[in-house]
Parts: C-alpha cells; sequence; structure tokens
C-alpha cells in the first residue's frame, strides 16, 4: 500500500475568518487504508463550515508500529508536517507481548509526534469475529497505550462492538469476519472525527451533508459511536 498523499479541500493558509484547518496523519495498515478510512473522516469535517479537514495515511498491509518505525515512512512523514493529530494504529494486539510491543513502539512514535508540535492518538481497533471474546483484551491494550503516551483515545473498536450489538445485522464486516466493510469504516470514522474534533458524533453525518445509509442506520452509528466515546475517554 503506498503512501497516500494529503486529502481536503485546502492546504494551504486560511483566510482571516476561517479557523485553521484539522490536519491529521494516520499511521496503520489495512484497517486505516481499507474503504479510505482517512478519506471518510475528512469528508465528515464538512460538518465544520469554519475550518477544512486535511488528511493523509502511512498504511502497509499487515504492518505493526514496529514495523513502521523501522521502514521510516511514517517518520518523515511525520516530520513533514505540521499535523495537529497522528493517529497510531496496529493489529489487535490482545497478547501481553502484543500490548507490551504496542505500548513500547507507540511510546517511541509518540516522542517524534510531539516533538514535531503534534499530539499523538491511538485508533483503538478490534479482534476477528471469530474472537469475540479477546475484545475487551484489545480495548485495555489501546486504553493502556493511550494512557502510556498521554494520547488522545479513538475507540472506535469500542463504537463498532456497540454497533454491532444494537443491531447485529447492520454489514459492519467483510466476509474474512475481521476487516471492515464501508459501513464499519463510516463507524470508525464518526468515532476518529469527533474525538479529533471535540464534537459529538450525534447528527454529524446529517451536518457533513449526509451518508450514504438510511437514516435508522445511520442514527444506530452515531449513538454507538457517542457511546464508545462516553465509555472510553481519553487519559
Amino acid at each position: 500500500m503506498p503512501l497516500l498523499l494529503a486529502v481536503g479541500p485546502s492546504c494551504g493558509s486560511t483566510s482571516p475568518d476561517r479557523e485553521p484547518d484539522l490536519r491529521i496523519l494516520f499511521i496503520g495498515n489495512s484497517l486505516t487504508y481499507a474503504n479510505d478510512l482517512p478519506r471518510m473522516v475528512s469528508q465528515l469535517g464538512r460538518s465544520d463550515p469554519s475550518r477544512h479537514t486535511v488528511v493523509s495515511s502511512v498504511a502497509y498491509p499487515d504492518y505493526s508500529l514496529e514495523d513502521h518505525w523501522a521502514r521510516g515512512d511514517a517518520l518523515a512523514a511525520i516530520r513533514d508536517g505540521p499535523w495537529d493529530i497522528v493517529a497510531l494504529q496496529q493489529g489487535p494486539s490482545a497478547l501481553p507481548e502484543s500490548r507490551a510491543n504496542l505500548v513500547e513502539w507507540a511510546t517511541r512514535l509518540a516522542a517524534e509526534i510531539r516533538g514535531a508540535g503534534a499530539m499523538p492518538a491511538m485508533y483503538m481497533v478490534w479482534p476477528p469475529l471469530g474472537r469475540t471474546g479477546e475484545w475487551d483484551a484489545v480495548t485495555a491494550s489501546y486504553t493502556e497505550a493511550a494512557a502510556a503516551t498521554h494520547a488522545l483515545l479513538l475507540p472506535a473498536g469500542e463504537g463498532l462492538r456497540a454497533a454491532r450489538t444494537a443491531d447485529p445485522v447492520l454489514p459492519l464486516f467483510e466476509t474474512d469476519s475481521f476487516h471492515p466493510a464501508p459501513m464499519g469504516s463510516y463507524e470508525a470514522a464518526l468515532v476518529i472525527y469527533a474525538v479529533a474534533a471535540n464534537v459529538s458524533p450525534n447528527g454529524l453525518s446529517a451536518r457533513a451533508g449526509g451518508s450514504a445509509y438510511p437514516p435508522g442506520q445511520v442514527a444506530v452509528l452515531e449513538a454507538s459511536a457517542a457511546d464508545a466515546i462516553l465509555r472510553f475517554p481519553s487519559p
């Protein structure tokens, strides 16, 4: 997966009557680039006419944060900012050794992110549906990493769990029962944008110009995002 270029209506300076752009860099793997999640976040930024939301991404298949550190593209992108938020994501990291790895490399990257003048954020993911018993452990791993790095917590995985509980027939996942379907990525985007912009996800889709989904489903997605953000606030 190549480095994605910045997406947004404008990457330049703002006019005096506009707020500064909200600039978000994503560093992750297929759970980031599936369905172009960063672009969904940018599109939700249309809900705020006072500023643009500009996004970019460094994402490769099956990559961990350690892999990103070794490759160097992510570090270069961090330093090439400026960014307001840099969202970090790897696999579920449910096992104790995987959690330790997540915390270690999130800590290293967070130091680079802060050195570049941005805020680190942990994009919480989810387990494969065949291992839903690990969901609490995945949530705990990302929550611990956010606490260790004093980062924003983006509880997308808990948003998906809440939406799946509220309406089990929602098409949130692909046939591999792990990667998000477009609706699943949209749920993650609702969580991520709401936390990044410090706004409520309720009514966010309408404020952004609407979505591809029926109003009843959108209401479930937005309520589930709000529930996840309420239960798993940033440290």
